[in-house]
C-alpha cells in the first residue's frame, strides 16, 4: 500500500471515528454526562471510548479523553498508548492534553475548539493560557483539528437540556 493510499485510509478512519466521538458526546449530554466524547484507535480499530462523567461521578478528572485513555490502557494492559490516536469531539483541556502526553499518544485529533466549548458554557481559556507558552510544533505529538459541520451538536444538546448541571 502506498503512503498516499495509507493517508487517504487514515483520513477516512479519522472522519468516521470523529463522527463516533461526536455521537458519544451528544449522547452523553442528553443522558447525565457532559457534552464530550473521545476514543482511542489504531490500525482502523477503535480500542476504547469514553465520555464526560464529571457530574455523574463527582470526579473532576472524569473527562472524556481521560476516561478513554484509562479504558484503553486497562484493555491493553499497558500505561503507554504509543502508536495510538486519540480522537476527541472537542479540543482537549490542558488536563486532558497532559494526560495524552503522559500516555504517549502519537496523534490527537479534535473537532470543536475551545471557542465552541466556551459558547457551550465550558470556558477553560484561563487554563489554556497557562499552556500556550510553548508552540505546538515543539510538542512530542501531533495535534490537529478536524472541522466537521456537526462539531457543536454536543453543546447544542447540552444547552437544550433543562436539568443540566453547569460546571
Amino acid at each position: 500500500m502506498t503512503t498516499h493510499t495509507q493517508e487517504i485510509n487514515t483520513r477516512e478512519f479519522e472522519r468516521a471515528w470523529m463522527e463516533k466521538a461526536i455521537k458519544l458526546a451528544t449522547n452523553s449530554a442528553t443522558s447525565g454526562g457532559g457534552p464530550f466524547g473521545a476514543l482511542i484507535a489504531k490500525d482502523g480499530e477503535v480500542i476504547a471510548t469514553g465520555n464526560n462523567q464529571v457530574t455523574a461521578t463527582l470526579d473532576p478528572t472524569a473527562h472524556a479523553e481521560v476516561s478513554a485513555i484509562r479504558a484503553a490502557c486497562k484493555k491493553l494492559g499497558t500505561f503507554s498508548l504509543e502508536g495510538y490516536t486519540l480522537i476527541t469531539s472537542c479540543e482537549p483541556c490542558p488536563m486532558c492534553l497532559s494526560s495524552a502526553l503522559w500516555a504517549r499518544v502519537d496523534r490527537l485529533v479534535f473537532s470543536a475548539d475551545r471557542h465552541d466549548a466556551a459558547v457551550g458554557g465550558f470556558d477553560d481559556r484561563k487554563f489554556y493560557d497557562l499552556f500556550d507558552k510553548k508552540p505546538q510544533s515543539m510538542w512530542p505529538m501531533s495535534v490537529e483539528q478536524l472541522d466537521l459541520p456537526n462539531r457543536t451538536a454536543p453543546f447544542d444538546a447540552w444547552l437544550a437540556k433543562p436539568d443540566r448541571i453547569d460546571y
